[in-house]
């Protein structure tokens, strides 16, 4: 897979990736089968591709960076990977606004210098309604960093720690 050098692409570790999995599965692979995901900073595209490894039915690459953008087109295409993938270049908070579908998984880590961007996702995704009703949105962040407990009609449930980066698990609350 290619990756990209610098700071604001930090691919979510192979561990982590894999932790992530096991949360989101426990102990049935078959639940994200045909699943609608939405990876948020997608940088190499590592989450949502590893999302349709695993079954996922469709994945939305949200990435403003031209060139990691490019990557996860490349990514895509040296995997075979064309059906149910959409690669969208454009700023995650405009971006947002603009999608015509509901998703089961949406998986939010913007490159940590940008903490304000977590709550402003978390609000939009609220205020917009682009969760399916028990749609799970998963942050990652520093550890040394806590994006909240919730924001709108999003709570989180679950919160964890592997080494520097942290996993936030939240769900929309039934209104």
């Amino acid at each position: 897979m290619r990756a990209l050098a610098g700071l604001d692409v930090r691919p979510t570790s192979d561990r982590l990736r894999e932790t992530l999995f096991n949360v989101l599965t426990a102990g049935d692979p078959d639940v994200l089968g045909g699943s609608a995901w939405l990876d948020l900073y997608a940088g190499t595209g590592a989450v949502g591709i590893e999302a349709m490894s695993r079954g996922a039915g469709s994945v939305t690459f949200v990435e403003k960076t031209k060139q990691a953008a490019r990557a996860i087109r490349e990514n895509l295409k040296s995997l075979g990977i064309s059906d149910g993938a959409e690669v969208v270049e454009q700023d995650v908070l405009k971006a947002l606004p603009q999608l015509a579908t509901q998703y089961d998984y949406c998986f939010v880590d913007p490159p940590y210098r940008m903490e304000g961007q977590y709550e402003g996702v978390l609000r939009t995704v609220s205020e917009l309604n682009l969760m399916k009703g028990k749609g799970i949105i998963v942050a990652e962040h520093d550890k040394r960093f806590d994006p909240g407990d919730g924001i709108g009609n999003v709570l989180r449930y679950r919160k964890l720690v592997q080494g520097d980066a942290c996993l936030s698990f939240y769900r929309m609350n039934e209104r």
